[in-house]
């Protein structure tokens, strides 16, 4: 019989046996990796293939394309908005109760909410704000909801003999802190008063940045004002500290997903497949061009023509465009001129760019054809 300790001292070095066998398997592994020639990585690497060496088509064939594409579910996705409608009761209390509506879950809600406002919001004076455009020009619309109050407190002067109300200036040319000081001193019973801010993707792009944010939550404060929204991006909670969900905004959150197609709110979203141009572009400036007012249109209009008939310069003087504008009765001083300027740079339809001699020159950032095929689609 062998001795006890002879036994240990073979089960130790059978162990370290094993373990220094798997230690060469290791290292000849590694070994043999470093020995690979470098011309088969290379290879490899050229044999996997790049979406960039995808030959893509053009992007208006492709959404074409897409829109032959039939749409599943139909009857199960209009069964379940339909099923949301049981709850307009309840959230139409909960906005008279000063709470804001905070819609979330996947699914287009676009449809949802203008039902919802159409069928229940019918006492509110109701605001849209499209989030998912490229672009917004928020003080314009803080300013549009001012006027609409102020045009409700001159009606009601009028109703009242011996009261006076005058305007100091334009809500548009005053300070966003002058605007919303004058919103936080509206207070009514009547709920006909009471304005209804509907935003479509209040994360989308235009929207997501903390200025932003910040400057829709001080509104959503405001009394006579109530906001219902939609959100769609995953990490949308982060835009808003506790703060403004349970003081300004006063969220009240509901799970709606409609599984509906984003079909409005992709339109400004380039397709992976397809490729990008000058096509594209000129679709989106046509669609904010047409969103503007006539005179801003004409504005436009002048500003095309004059860089078409003068390519070779680097671009139209703002003096220039005032003369010319002034003579066509487009505009009345440089103040109105200056108003439309900033909402053709808010959407990117304009660059201002410095001139030789120094004065600022405005210039259209679309090539000669795109910008003559925009000007004959704008009508």
């Amino acid at each position: 019989m062998a001795p006890r300790g002879g036994r240990a001292a073979a089960a130790a070095s059978s162990g370290s046996e094993d373990e220094e066998e798997e230690a060469g398997f290791s290292r000849s592994y590694f070994l043999a990796k470093e020995k690979e020639p470098s011309s088969g990585k290379k290879r490899a690497r050229a044999a996997a293939g790049k979406l960039s060496d995808l030959n893509l088509v053009d992007e208006q064939v492709l959404r074409a394309s897409l829109a032959e594409i039939p749409p599943k579910h139909e009857e199960e996705v209009e069964a379940l908005t339909r099923s949301y409608k049981d709850q307009y009761r309840n959230w139409l209390f909960e906005l008279r109760c000063g709470f804001g509506l905070l819609m979330y879950g996947f699914g287009s809600k676009k449809q949802l909410l203008e039902d919802f406002a159409s069928t229940t919001l019918t006492d509110f004076t109701v605001i849209v704000i499209n989030g998912y455009l490229p672009s917004i020009n928020l003080k314009q619309v803080i300013a549009t909801i001012a006027e609409m109050f102020w045009d409700q407190t001159k009606s009601k002067h009028k109703r009242q003999p011996g009261t006076r109300s005058q305007l100091s200036q334009p809500f548009p040319s005053q300070s966003f802190d002058d605007i919303i000081s004058f919103l936080k001193r509206q207070t009514s019973d009547d709920v006909d008063d009471q304005v209804c801010l509907l935003i479509h993707n209040i994360d989308g792009p235009a929207l997501r940045d903390a200025e932003s944010q910040q400057c829709l939550a001080q509104v959503a404060c405001c009394p006579q004002v109530r906001v219902v929204a939609s959100t769609d991006h995953v990490n949308a909670p982060l835009l808003w500290d506790k703060k403004m969900v349970h003081t300004q905004y006063k969220w009240s959150w509901y799970h709606v997903p409609t599984f509906a197609p984003y079909k409005v709110e992709c339109v400004f979203y380039p397709l992976i497949l397809a490729s990008g141009g000058h096509a594209q572009t000129t679709k989106t400036a046509l669609v904010v061009l047409q969103s503007l007012t006539p005179n801003a249109q004409s504005v436009f209009r002048v500003l095309a023509e004059y860089q078409l008939a003068n390519e070779k310069e680097e671009g139209m003087p703002v003096s220039s465009l005032y003369t010319k504008c002034r003579e066509r009765f487009l505009v009345s001083s440089q103040v109105t001129l200056n108003s439309h300027l900033t909402e053709f740079k808010d959407h990117d339809l304009v660059k201002i760019r410095k001139h030789s001699d120094g004065q600022d020159c405005l210039r259209i950032p679309l090539v000669s054809d795109a910008l003559e095929k925009l000007l004959q689609e704008l009508v």
